[in-house]
C-alpha cells in the first residue's frame, strides 16, 4: 500500500490536525485552578474524554459546543466545585481558542496539490469555521457531527461521507482515512473496511488523553507522528517513482 494509490484524505480534526489537549487543559484552568489537589494534565484529559463520549452518547444531536458546556458542567460536579451556565458556555466557545499543531497547515498546503482533503469532525459548523481559518486550507468537504446528528465513533457519521464521496467521485477502495484517536476514528475505519493512517500525536506519551480507550487496538495500515512526517512520505513516495 502506497500513499499515491488514494484520491481523498478524510481527517479528524480535533486530536489530528488541532491541539485540542492544549486547548481544552488552557480552557479548563478557571476550574481546574479551584481543585484542592493538584490534577496531573492526564487525569484532566481522561475525565473529560469520559464525560465527553458520554454525554454525545445520550445526546448525539446536540451541538459540540453545547457538549462542552455540559462536560463543564459534569466536571465542575465531579471536582466538588460549583460552575455557572455561563462559564460553561464560555467553556463550550473555546474551540475557537483552540491552537492547530505547528505543522498541520503546511503540510495540509502540500496534500492539497495532490488529494481531495475532506474533514469527518466531532464538532459544529460554527466552532469548525474559526478552526479552519487556522488550518489555511479550503476543503473539498466538511463532515460535521452537526450535519450527521450524531458523534463518532458512531457509524452513521461514516456511513454519511462514504455517500457524499460517492457522489463526488471517490469511492471507498480510493479514500485514506486519517485521525489520531484510536477510539473514535480507527475502529470504525477498520469496520467500513477504509484504508487508514494513523497521525500518532501522543507518540511520546502513555494512554489515550482526550480520546476513551479503544478497548481491543485497531490495526492501521500506516503511522506517522505528525502531520509533516505524512508529507515528507508523500514526497519521497512520489520522487522514488521519477
Amino acid at each position: 500500500m502506497r500513499l499515491t494509490d488514494f484520491k481523498a484524505l478524510t481527517f479528524d480534526v480535533y486530536g489530528t490536525l488541532i491541539d485540542w489537549e492544549s486547548g481544552m487543559v488552557g480552557g479548563l484552568k478557571p476550574l481546574t485552578d479551584q481543585v484542592s489537589r493538584t490534577l496531573s494534565r492526564d487525569e484532566i484529559l481522561e475525565a473529560h474524554a469520559h464525560h465527553e463520549s458520554s454525554t454525545q452518547r445520550q445526546t448525539p444531536d446536540k451541538l459540540y459546543s453545547r457538549v462542552l458546556a455540559t462536560v463543564y458542567k459534569r466536571l465542575a460536579e465531579e471536582w466538588g466545585l460549583t460552575a455557572s451556565w455561563d462559564e460553561c458556555l464560555t467553556y463550550g466557545r473555546s474551540v475557537r481558542d483552540w491552537p492547530a499543531f505547528e505543522d498541520s497547515a503546511e503540510a495540509l498546503k502540500y496534500l492539497k496539490g495532490h488529494y481531495k482533503l475532506v474533514v469527518l469532525s466531532n464538532v459544529d459548523d460554527e466552532s469548525f469555521s474559526h478552526s479552519n481559518k487556522k488550518l489555511g486550507v479550503a476543503f473539498d468537504a466538511v463532515y460535521t457531527a452537526e450535519d450527521v446528528g450524531s458523534y463518532k465513533p458512531s457509524p452513521r457519521n461514516f456511513e454519511y461521507m462514504i455517500e457524499n464521496l460517492a457522489r463526488m467521485g471517490v469511492q471507498k477502495h480510493e479514500i485514506m482515512h486519517t485521525a489520531e484517536s484510536m477510539f473514535h476514528d480507527h475502529g470504525p475505519a477498520n469496520a467500513f473496511g477504509l484504508a487508514n493512517c494513523w497521525i500518532y500525536r501522543r507518540h511520546a506519551q502513555k494512554g489515550f488523553g482526550a480520546t476513551m480507550h479503544p478497548g481491543e487496538m485497531p490495526r492501521y495500515d500506516m503511522v506517522f507522528n505528525s502531520m509533516a512526517e505524512l508529507a515528507q512520505a508523500h514526497r519521497e513516495e512520489r520522487a522514488g517513482q521519477t
